[in-house]
């Protein structure tokens, strides 16, 4: 999996709440390909949204994500209960296909929270004074302007330096700082992964009984 420490750049306020999984990547979008490219799932981002109905990916010049500067965000401030409906994982991989690296929002699904760690994108959950605050510095910089997201520190700064405290689940965050999921953090012991085999081929032998090519008494 992709490691995260830090990111520094724009801020996209979105701010409406219930931005659902349909709306950040739409089940037409998922099927267009098979790829498992950046690439392919950012392309899908905000369909409905991002590009002109009934024409195929004709960008939308009134949504946010088409406008200079704000195209070149890298962090999304949302608004309450961001990623809601379905599970599908295609939403976090198109967020960050498309280039975001943190989403900064009051709460988020359970499953999109989930999904974002796995997936290189850091989901942030702070209050909506604080999300407001951030995004009233963006607009009024007209976008040029730079906020900055610290898993390390677990500090959001603001353009004018204030500074946001957010908490990270411990082993969440330890998987994105590492880049490692909970599978290969288990293969790092491999002392602890030797030793119980050792000791459970003395209680279960005949779980050892075929051996490496599946024959008795290898």
């Amino acid at each position: 999996m992709e490691k995260f420490t830090t990111v520094t750049g724009i801020a996209l306020p979105m701010l409406q709440a219930n931005i659902d999984t349909d709306q950040i990547i739409p089940v037409p979008e998922m099927t267009r390909s098979t790829e498992e490219t950046h690439t392919r799932w950012g392309a899908g981002l905000f369909a409905y949204w991002r590009y002109q109905a009934g024409r195929d990916r004709e960008p939308n010049p009134e949504f946010i994500l088409n406008q200079d500067p704000w195209k070149n965000a890298v962090i999304l401030l949302g608004g309450r209960n961001f990623g809601c409906g379905s599970s599908r994982e295609a939403a976090p991989k198109a967020l960050r296909g498309y280039g975001f690296r943190a989403i900064v929002a009051p709460s988020f699904a359970g499953i999109l929270y989930g999904n974002s760690f796995r997936n290189g994108l850091l989901p942030v959950e702070l209050p909506e004074s604080e999300i407001a605050e951030l995004a009233r510095q963006m607009n009024a910089a007209n976008g040029r302007a730079s906020v900055t997201v610290d898993l390390q520190t677990q500090l959001v700064t603001a353009p004018d330096g204030q500074a946001f405290p957010f908490v990270t689940p411990p082993p969440l965050r330890q998987m994105l700082l590492s880049g490692l999921d909970e599978i290969d953090q288990a293969l790092q012991d491999t002392t602890a992964i030797e030793g119980y085999w050792k000791n459970d081929a003395v209680r279960r032998p005949w779980v050892y009984a075929l051996g490496k090519n599946g024959t008795l008494g290898d």
